[in-house]
């Protein structure tokens, strides 16, 4: 076999390389680009990650704790009384809490001898220890009562003693409302779904 021969052989086989080494990573590539653009898809309107900032939703959610919020719920059902919503603040909306929702858009609201009242009917709360009580703030004083407009809702955090909430600084429009708690990932102990009790 000619030296010719030989060089046009190797360079067949060295083009069949390069097309399958070519080819091994443009397979990697598209994986790659499918897998970002349907992570991006879920973060933008599925799910996304949130990290519990502060003691106002203890003992139920704790600092430092992970949830994944679930955006898509609120598209197609209003939330509830006791949903735990991450929410863009009133106050500085590049902002995001988590409170429970406490009261409904129509409804009246009042705080007194410790406990809230929802049109006039105490409302139970099992999701906080007994011994807790509930005191108004600056914008849902104690004794007063408050028609919640609609589209609005009164959220408040667990922790009734360390929480800045709708008593201090007013109700939460819908439109500010990312999502509601879905689950909790982190720590590894505590996963689970989320109970609206």
């Amino acid at each position: 076999m000619s030296s010719k021969n030989k060089k046009l052989i190797i360079d067949i086989v060295m083009l069949k390389i390069l097309k399958k080494i070519g080819s091994f990573f443009l397979d990697i590539i598209q994986t790659v680009v499918l897998a970002l653009a349907f992570f991006v898809i879920i973060y933008l309107f599925f799910f996304q990650p949130h990290q519990v900032k502060g003691n106002s939703m203890s003992p139920n959610f704790l600092n430092g704790e992970y949830l994944l919020t679930d955006k898509i719920t609120y598209r197609f059902k209003e939330p509830k009384r006791t949903d735990v919503i991450i929410f863009a603040a009133p106050m500085d909306e590049d902002y995001e809490y988590i409170k429970r929702i406490i009261g409904l858009p129509g409804e009246t609201i009042k705080v007194e001898a410790g406990h809230i009242f929802i049109n006039g009917e105490k409302l139970e709360e099992i999701y906080l220890n007994k011994e807790i009580k509930t005191q108004g703030g600056n914008f849902l004083k104690t004794g007063q009562t408050f028609l919640i407009p609609e589209g609005e809702y009164i959220v408040i955090g667990d922790n009734r003693s360390y929480s800045s909430d709708s008593r201090e600084w007013g109700t939460v429009p819908r439109k500010n409302i990312v999502g509601k708690a879905w689950l909790r990932y982190w720590p590894l102990d505590k996963f689970g779904l989320v109970n609206r009790w």
